[in-house]
């Protein structure tokens, strides 16, 4: 038996050992069939259902209805693909439990939440606070959607908004009987024109910037940002746009009904702000040039205060440009209707303010008058033994502009070892400003950032902004898209990004952001805000025609009403606008619970690095509709 055993123990062995291969074998090769089918499946969903249907749901938006034409009809929510396009479980949303928003009465139209006219009168009038910011408690936030005025159309595309507006968009005529001499504004038909006149330059805002640039250059990229203030209808900014000179341009509510309002409808950039007690929210050094074009802001009074929060936001070496009362005033005073006297005792104050912040008068030709900041304060230094107020700032943080209240004491610049050092460090000119690394981050003030990290970050936005171009087909449409906000900017990529598009991005930088990033925006050559999302933004409803959502949600967990900060998006959104939100996508799919019943179209797609991750695109279109349609 032990011989048998051993004569047949060989090949039954072999036979097994077979067996086992063959098993293997076939295991691998079904393991290798199902990784192959299950990527093939990932590549064709999220090729064809991702970007040609959504590509399909936003060319429709555009063929179906010309933007300068008749208003489109209501968007047809049954022609959307809303497949899903990420792998966690989202249930769909039962229509009756969405919770719908109502329409505002039309008498909210145009209602600015922080600038509220009924609130503010509850604020003492000196100094103007009253029309600072003053928002309403919560339990006075609207709960409905900001309705667009009867025969709401959709803006001329740039660069035919700069010149005229349709009248039903922001149907006010006072400008236009209060400025007729100045040639700001005239109806024609159904549009407004904007001749770009303006108060101090009768033969027009280009010709006037051309004075301009005869006294300092616009022409050789060292001045990129500028600040004008009480602003008018934004003609000096909307034709500096021509220089590649971005403005930030603010003037009060009801100063001049609604000037805020064109500027925007025009494609130019413009907040609604006012010189009063608190700190412009901007940060320090931020702007290449400032100016006042018979702005009436009393610079001579109060300590100089407001010439002083002037110098905060200059970069070092900036430029500030005043024409109107008193320049000029021996040429003008009757027509100011204001005495010799009383316009000499001006100047005389106001070039005293200028020499207490050892600011340094360049020009005075004509109606025009240049100052520039110095580089450093070294000298400064020196002369304020002589000229001791305003003092320096002692123990403030300058970058600090929200609800801070400002000081008749100067912002001291930073350090330097030598006279000919430029204070913070020197920034180069446009547009190589725009990807050079930030002074900022290169001299080490923003904790934790890096240069490699900037450069990362500004490829890294090329890749997202080329990838939401094959999403939204009219993100990369000339005349589709203007006015832009990226409600989280970080380091300014997004706007970065978009750069060689007709369009302008106002960055906003959270005042709850760890890392306050806007000073290195502004060196970059972008312009924008701080903003605190719990709060309205200073701005006229249907203000923007994307906003970009990076994140937002889940910085703001558990600090405000995420059904709060959707209304106010949907407020400053125009009709037919688009949102991007970019976050994880259980927090999407709590957005799209709540939007769902705002009269947004929307829909979940993957990341640009595919399926697998959790951070996802909510891609949103407001639907149009006015207040005559609800």
């Amino acid at each position: 038996m032990a011989g048998v055993t051993v004569l047949y123990t060989g090949p039954y062995k072999y036979h097994k050992n077979q067996h086992k291969r063959r098993n293997i074998l076939s295991l691998a090769l079904v393991a290798l069939l199902c990784v192959a089918s299950y990527f093939l499946g990932i590549w064709q969903h999220s090729h064809s259902a991702t970007s040609s249907s959504f590509s399909t749901i936003f060319t429709a938006i555009t063929c179906k209805q010309s933007p300068i034409t008749t208003p489109p009809s209501s968007f047809v929510a049954s022609s959307l693909d809303f497949t899903a396009h990420h792998t966690a479980d989202e249930s769909p949303v039962v229509s009756g439990s969405t919770k719908r928003f109502r329409p505002c009465d039309v008498k909210y139209s145009e209602y600015t939440p922080c600038e509220d006219r009924d609130r503010s009168l509850k604020f003492p009038r000196d100094r103007l606070i009253y029309r600072e910011r003053h928002c309403p408690a919560k339990k006075e936030l609207l709960k409905c959607l900001i309705p667009a005025p009867p025969g709401y159309r959709n803006p001329f595309p740039w660069p035919a908004s700069r010149g005229m507006a349709w009248f039903a968009n922001v149907p006010h005529k006072e400008l236009t009987v209060e400025k007729a001499v100045q040639n700001w504004i005239r109806v024609d038909g159904d549009k407004f024109r904007f001749p770009g006149g303006g108060t101090m330059f009768p033969n027009g805002a280009d010709a006037y910037i051309d004075d301009i640039d005869q006294l300092i250059s616009l022409r050789d990229g060292s001045i990129r940002t500028a600040l004008d203030t009480g602003c008018g209808v934004a003609s000096w900014g909307a034709y500096l746009l021509s220089r590649n000179i971005t403005t930030m341009s603010f003037a009060p509510r009801d100063s001049h009904e609604a000037q805020v309002q064109f500027a925007l409808e025009r494609g130019v950039p413009a907040v609604i702000g006012v010189l009063a007690s608190n700190r412009l929210p901007y940060p320090s050094r931020a702007f290449d040039m400032a100016h006042c074009s018979r702005c009436l802001i009393p610079w001579h009074l109060y300590d100089g205060l407001y010439l002083i929060e002037v110098d905060r936001v200059l970069r070092p070496g900036g430029y500030w440009i005043l024409s109107g009362p008193p320049i000029h005033w021996k040429r003008h005073w009757k027509g100011w209707e204001r005495t010799k006297e009383d316009l000499n005792e001006e100047q005389t104050a106001l070039e005293k303010v200028a020499e207490s912040l050892c600011w340094k008068k360049i020009k005075e030709q004509g109606d025009i008058a240049i100052w520039q900041k110095p580089f450093n304060h070294m000298d400064c230094k020196v002369a304020k033994k002589q000229i001791q107020l305003p003092h320096f700032c002692a123990a403030q943080n300058p970058d600090a502009a929200w609800y801070n209240k400002m000081e008749t004491c100067i912002t001291p610049l930073p350090e330097v070892s030598s006279k000919s050092q430029v204070a913070g460090g020197l920034l180069k000119k446009w547009p190589e400003r725009l990807t050079a690394v930030p002074p900022r981050i290169t001299i080490g003030s923003l904790k934790g950032v890096t240069a490699d990290m900037f450069l990362k970050d500004t490829d890294l936005w090329k890749k997202r902004v080329g990838y939401y171009k094959t999403l939204i087909n009219q993100l990369g449409q000339k005349g589709r898209y203007r006015n832009l906000l990226d409600m989280n900017a970080r380091f300014g990529g997004f706007a970065a990004a978009l750069i060689d598009d007709p369009v302008w991005v106002m960055n906003m930088v959270p005042t709850i952001a760890k890392v306050n990033t806007l000073g290195m925006i502004y060196e970059r050559g972008l312009i924008g805000s701080y903003q605190d999302w719990c709060e309205a933004m200073s701005t006229y409803p249907r203000t923007y025609d994307l906003l970009h959502a990076d994140s937002i949600f889940t910085l703001y967990k558990d600090r405000c009403d995420m059904e709060d900060i959707l209304l106010e998006m949907d407020r400053i959104l125009r009709p037919e606008g688009t949102v991007i939100f970019r976050d994880d996508v259980d927090t999407l799919v709590k957005i799209k619970s709540i939007s769902d019943g705002m009269r947004w179209d929307s829909q979940i797609v993957d990341h640009e690095d595919g399926p697998l991750k959790r951070e996802k695109l909510l891609l949103v279109v407001k639907t149009y509709w006015t207040a005559q349609d609800q």
